[in-house]
């Protein structure tokens, strides 16, 4: 079903999640080294890592921050229930989601699914093809091109640009892209989808006309400007 690298210094949390994932059909990986755990990331191939946030030698934003340098392996982060900031921080490195501990294990498991769905669920490479002014979307090679130069987007950043130029001069909710990228419900102060357009804003190269292209519209969600 997939190769997962589980980052993880709690011992007895790893060989439970280990146990779990197998059940479910994963091939794991683990690590309860930061540093060590970076290494694996870099030098196997893997369909997703699960990484904790406190970890020895390099702490889970340390290897975030390192990884994505080199690597858009999709990540879904482990965070303590309640610090927010913890989550903010992942968000703006490129964490494609977090999951506050502790967490129930069915939901943990529906949170990679879909980060795996949003990475293979892949149309034809050859014929699939979005075209919005200067940027060219490839989904079935989770590419994009502006121009003659290629952008480097988490899985979660392409599936909201690519949510958001289906539905050009529409107005998207929030809720809408929630489900549809996110795979989960709107729920009250969660800002995930707010640090993903952020980052995706940042992303992307100005337009020459200065027009933005993602328009924020209060109250009611994003609209991706023609």
């Amino acid at each position: 079903m997939g190769k997962i690298l589980l980052v993880e210094d709690d011992l007895d949390l790893c060989e439970l999640l280990t146990e779990l994932l197998q059940m479910e059909g994963f091939e794991l990986t683990s690590s309860q080294n930061g540093r060590e755990g970076l290494e694996l990331a870099l030098k196997q191939e893997f369909d997703l890592l699960l990484l904790d946030v406190m970890l020895p030698e390099m702490n889970g934003f340390e290897v975030l921050k390192s990884l994505r340098q080199h690597s858009q392996l999709p990540v879904l982060m482990l965070t303590a229930r309640g610090d927010d900031i913890d989550r903010v921080v992942g968000l703006e490195i490129g964490a494609d989601d977090y999951l506050p501990k502790p967490f129930n294990d069915r939901e943990l498991v529906a949170r990679i699914k879909a980060i795996l769905r949003r990475t293979h669920d892949k149309a034809d490479p050859q014929t699939d093809q979005i075209s919005a002014g200067d940027l060219t979307l490839f989904p079935g090679r989770q590419e994009v091109w502006h121009q003659q130069e290629s952008i480097t987007l988490t899985s979660t950043e392409f599936s909201l640009l690519h949510a958001l130029l289906s539905q050009a001069g529409q107005i998207v909710s929030k809720e809408e892209l929630s489900v549809s990228v996110l795979n989960k419900k709107l729920m009250p102060f969660d800002r995930s989808l707010d640090m993903h357009l952020s980052n995706l804003r940042r992303k992307l190269p100005e337009r020459t006309d200065g027009r933005p292209r993602v328009k924020t519209v209060r109250g009611k969600g994003y609209i991706w400007l023609e």
